[in-house]
């Protein structure tokens, strides 16, 4: 069995993938592995397979044929928007990153940042997270992705915090958010159902910010990041073998 090391795993996990593919290990036409055969083969967890095998069809180089399985369509990528820009320019990194790295990283800052914004949040700050979880509300009772309202509210609160870089690293996971990886997960992930969860996890975080308690919105928060964390995971299926 070969083993990856886990730094920017669903990186390095493609590359493993495009090189087999490369070396005819998967010819074009030919059927990948079951999921679980192929995280075992390349001793990695699902959830970060699933997110390789997104890139990969976001580069063109498999398709994923309902009822059927996955297969190797191209063995010559087509440049994502990433690469189209130009790995110079910093303010495109986010685009490449990872939706599940991404989801991950924001466990670990937004938690902290709920807590110091239930400390810190003036009226002002509470009234603009009251504004975006509006627009939340108004965008799918319409039937509209609430994406605008969703990020309001986040940057809301990080805003109320005070700290200029906690501001920067949350606008940039939201930068992520417009990368083709996020863009194709959320093809599969963004729907009524989903966004009614998020909208009340969402005011769980208020109410504990409101009436500024840290631990229950440190808590409101872990629950909403790691439960839309298990959605973008989950959302992604494999057809069967």
């Amino acid at each position: 069995m070969r083993v990856i090391e886990p730094q920017r795993m669903y990186r390095r996990i493609a590359e493993e993938l495009r090189g087999d593919m490369l070396r005819g290990v998967w010819p074009i036409g030919s059927k990948l592995p079951p999921e679980r055969d192929l995280a075992k083969h390349l001793g990695v967890s699902r959830p970060s397979l699933r997110e390789a095998l997104i890139a990969l069809e976001v580069e063109g180089l498999i398709e994923v044929r309902t009822g059927s399985g996955i297969y190797v369509r191209s063995i010559t990528p087509r440049p994502m928007q990433s690469d189209a820009i130009g790995p110079n320019n910093s303010r495109d990194i986010p685009l490449t990153w990872g939706p599940l790295e991404v989801m991950y990283a924001r466990e670990i800052i937004e938690v902290e940042i709920a807590s110091l914004a239930a400390k810190n949040a003036r009226k002002s700050e509470i009234s603009d997270m009251h504004k975006g979880l509006k627009l939340m509300r108004d965008a799918s009772a319409k039937g509209l992705l609430p994406r605008e309202g969703d990020e309001a509210f986040h940057l809301a609160i990080a805003r109320a915090c005070g700290n200029d870089v906690l501001i920067f690293m949350v606008q940039q996971a939201w930068a992520a958010r417009d990368g083709e990886l996020f863009e194709r997960l959320g093809d599969y992930f963004e729907h009524p159902d989903a966004w009614n969860k998020a909208i009340q996890e969402h005011e769980a975080v208020l109410h504990a910010i409101e009436v500024h308690d840290s631990k229950a919105a440190r808590r409101a928060m872990l629950v909403h990041l790691r439960n839309a964390t298990k959605r973008y995971s989950a959302s992604w299926k494999l057809p069967p073998a």
